[in-house]
């Protein structure tokens, strides 16, 4: 027989818990010693990894208990219904996990405003429900609906996505500073270039999805994150700012040349 302190260390499970087992009769202690503690056979140690290892597959003691103690359980039909359940709470956390992605990156667009972005989502999720597939479809031919899954999602966890939403967010920052200051320009360099990487030679599809973009209905057909109006007006004179002098330099090279 073995002494409780001794099946503590070998197996990692605290004294305490093995008492806790004995009590609910989930692991009972065969004999004690005239000091009164607990002592265990090598069955009983055999039964203790069962508990583990179905504890660690997400079982709840007393389900381990039903499973143990009946010699007629279906373990097949259990281990699936608990993967079912396993599965159902993955999609449920990945849901937990999308929305505090949206939310994370919602306040870096509004430049720490919480409150701003939980509103924001909040009306995306309520538009969510009166929204279907059928509308982009209708919005978009199939090689625009192919370029549109390149678009930067607030749900996002990949390099692109996340470069886009910082952008957005310093140039909320520095709105104050005006569409042809040295920072802003700078951001808008950044945006263009990110944009040539990603939709090289699509300038039609972008233009397309830009109008769309500065029509509040339309984005939120499209599930897009709301942007004000004053903030997409910034950004359209900020653009042009930033081409003209594009356009500038190269006629002064030109005529230098």
């Amino acid at each position: 027989m073995i002494h409780i302190k001794d099946v503590a260390k070998q197996t990692d499970i605290s004294v305490r818990t093995l008492r806790y087992y004995d009590q609910i009769g989930l692991l009972k202690a065969p004999a004690k010693t005239e000091g009164g503690h607990r002592l265990y056979s090598e069955e009983e140690l055999k039964k203790l990894q069962y508990i583990q290892f179905l504890k660690g597959m997400g079982y709840s003691l007393q389900e381990i208990k039903d499973m143990l103690s009946d010699t007629n359980w279906n373990w097949l039909a259990s281990l699936n219904n608990q993967l079912a359940c396993i599965l159902e709470e993955q999609q449920r956390l990945k849901r937990i996990e999308s929305s505090l992605r949206e939310l994370i990156n919602g306040i870096v667009v509004e430049g720490g405003d919480e409150q701003s972005a939980v509103q924001k989502l909040t009306q995306l999720s309520h538009q969510y429900q009166k929204r279907s597939s059928s509308i982009k479809e209708g919005m978009f031919n199939k090689k625009e609906m192919e370029l549109l899954k390149k678009v930067p999602k607030m749900n996002g966890e990949d390099p692109d996505s996340m470069e886009w939403i910082a952008l957005l967010g310093q140039l909320k920052q520095h709105k104050k500073a005006g569409p042809g200051s040295p920072k802003v320009q700078n951001i808008i360099r950044r945006m263009l270039e990110k944009q040539a990487e990603q939709f090289k030679d699509e300038t039609e599809f972008i233009d397309k999805l830009w109008e769309f973009r500065k029509s509040p209905q339309q984005s939120e057909l499209l599930g897009l994150y709301p942007i004000e109006t004053e903030i997409l007006d910034f950004m359209e004179r900020a653009y042009d700012i930033y081409i003209a002098s594009i356009q500038g330099a190269a006629k002064r090279q030109g005529g230098e040349s």
